[in-house]
């Protein structure tokens, strides 16, 4: 007769105990994987930008910067709207880390200034673009809607290309022109448009254009327009980037009755220079 076998209580325990140690997971054990399915490829992760808040736009620009570019706060003789003045308007915003703008208009005997400073810190909500990358598509469309014109040719550039009096250096003098000049008058003078610049015409290096001097990338913009009186208001504006934060300045002046517009030159730099100011403050 064949016997059963006979296990005991403690051989039953024993097992029932190792097989624990070998199934599943139980507490204190791994955690099994959040991502069902996931291969362990996954994404990295794009870099946060460079910087995480912003200026105070209202504090961008000190009062020696706001006497240049508004010349009419010294003219003001009341303190309390002096300092009003200096203190600006802050533009709404609901949050100043990511973005932060101010606005200071005054007038003057001579007209009427405005400046507005903008600061925006670009961030992704991708995983897979950083924020300075973002930056840069932002920058480049605000570039694009400025519908900046081709550079123009340098005078040095030009001379180049002026054939000289005794047709020797620069472009090729024209074949069919002769010397009663076909192409004009006896005297050899063109009768078409003059190829010289008028004096009134903006220079070169006044255009609006790509500027290589500031932040990562920059522009300049610089446009007149005529209001309701006769006077021509001119808006300078210059946007550059520093990593995933954007600055945008503009400058506009309108004299109080004039029919030229202010001049280029003069708003050009002191805007530039507060751009530069703002540049080396964020990277300060």
């Amino acid at each position: 007769m064949q016997r059963k076998a006979y296990v005991s209580g403690a051989a039953v325990l024993l097992a029932a105990v190792l097989a624990g140690c070998t199934g599943g997971s139980g507490v204190g054990g791994s955690a099994p994987d959040s991502k069902g399915g996931d291969t362990g490829t996954t994404a990295p992760v794009a870099q946060p930008g460079k910087y995480r808040t912003l200026p105070e736009a209202c504090g961008a620009a000190d009062h020696d910067t706001l006497d240049e570019l508004l010349p009419g706060i010294q003219e003001t003789t009341d303190e309390t709207l002096q300092e009003k003045a200096y203190a600006g308007e802050a533009t709404l915003t609901y949050d100043t880390d990511r973005r932060d703008g101010c606005d200071w208009k005054v007038a003057s005997a001579a007209g009427t200034d405005h400046l507005f400073v903008d600061f925006e810190r670009v961030v992704s909500y991708d995983n897979t673009v950083s924020d300075e990358s973002k930056a840069e598509e932002l920058y480049a469309s605000k570039q694009t809607a400025a519908d900046l014109p081709a550079p123009a040719a340098s005078a040095s550039e030009s001379a180049d290309t002026t054939p000289s009096p005794s047709g020797g250096s620069g472009a090729p003098a024209d074949d069919n022109a002769d010397a009663g000049g076909k192409n004009g008058d006896a005297s050899g003078a063109p009768s078409g448009p003059s190829a010289t610049a008028s004096p009134s015409q903006t220079p070169a290096d006044l255009q609006p254009r790509v500027l290589d001097d500031l932040g990562d990338e920059a522009f300049l913009d610089d446009k007149v327009s005529t209001g309701s009186s006769t006077a021509q208001q001119r808006t300078v504006t210059v946007v550059f980037r520093t990593s995933n934060v954007i600055v945008t300045i503009e400058y506009a002046e309108q004299p109080t009755a004039s029919a030229s517009a202010p001049d280029s030159k003069e708003m050009q730099d002191k805007a530039r220079k507060l751009a530069a100011k703002l540049a080396s403050r964020l990277n300060g």
